[in-house]
């Protein structure tokens, strides 16, 4: 595994008991890309981030991020691996009953032994850095789907992880607000050089910030395309990446 390899996913076969939604599935994730997981509805997009941060144990293969396997490490190696990662969900995931600040802090106290002194500064830290430093006292109900977009991110890298993944983040937002959330993304890869690993289907944030992509496909159980998004627009052969990449019916 290279020093440029961030992840790398070795025939990898994913799903559920007998039901198997992908099969000997192979990639890689170069540190400090923005590495875009898409395709059609029931494809397996899900069931493969779930794979990726240790959600779901592969049916067979590896997943392994610097070279650690999530699947097999137990005790302190788990831990440690988990600590390179965070994870943004779909919904946001925020406890309704914390503060922005009290849910940054809830991950640090679990992996580490600060003070509270210290725990509430890196909590600022992080909403700072997505532009909530004036919101630390709010509830999640207090703040726009967007503000907690950006609170879900700046929990998710309250352990400066080395690579983000996050679920559909552009879901439910307006074209501005998920133009801003694609900036936000985009300055903390150049600024950090966070890895980041995103679920999307929304075709603007795809173009915006995605390095590369890789298309998975329902009947192929696997990948049908990998590259940037734009050379797979312009250039694949492939009818249904044809049609996704050109928004065209079915």
């Amino acid at each position: 595994m290279g020093d440029d390899v961030m992840i790398q996913v070795q025939d990898l076969s994913a799903g559920y008991g007998d039901t198997v939604l992908l099969e000997h599935v192979s990639f890689e994730v170069k540190r400090g890309e923005i590495f875009v997981i898409l395709g059609g509805s029931g494809c397996g997009k899900s069931t493969l981030l779930k794979n990726l941060i240790g959600l779901l144990p592969p049916l067979a293969g590896k997943v392994l991020i610097e070279g650690g396997d999530l699947a097999t490490a137990s005790g302190d190696k788990r831990r440690k691996i988990l600590r390179r990662i965070g994870v943004g969900y779909q919904s946001g995931a925020l406890f309704g009953s914390m503060t922005l600040a009290e849910n940054i802090t809830l991950p640090i106290e679990e992996f580490t032994r600060l003070p509270p002194e210290a725990r509430e500064a890196i909590a600022w830290t992080k909403l700072k850095l997505v532009g909530l430093e004036n919101f630390t006292g709010h509830l999640p109900a207090e703040i726009s789907g967007g503000m907690q977009k950006r609170a879900a991110i700046a929990r998710a890298m309250a352990l400066d992880p080395q690579v983000l993944f996050l679920d559909e983040p552009s879901a439910g937002l307006d074209p501005v607000t998920s133009a801003e959330l694609d900036a936000l993304i985009l300055h903390l890869r150049d600024a950090l050089g966070v890895t980041f690993v995103i679920v999307s289907h929304e075709l603007a944030s795809i173009y915006a910030v995605a390095d590369r992509v890789i298309m998975l496909d329902k009947k192929a159980k696997g990948i049908i395309a990998e590259g940037r998004p734009q050379d797979l627009r312009d250039n694949s052969k492939d009818p249904f990446v044809h049609k996704f990449f050109h928004r065209e019916a079915a």
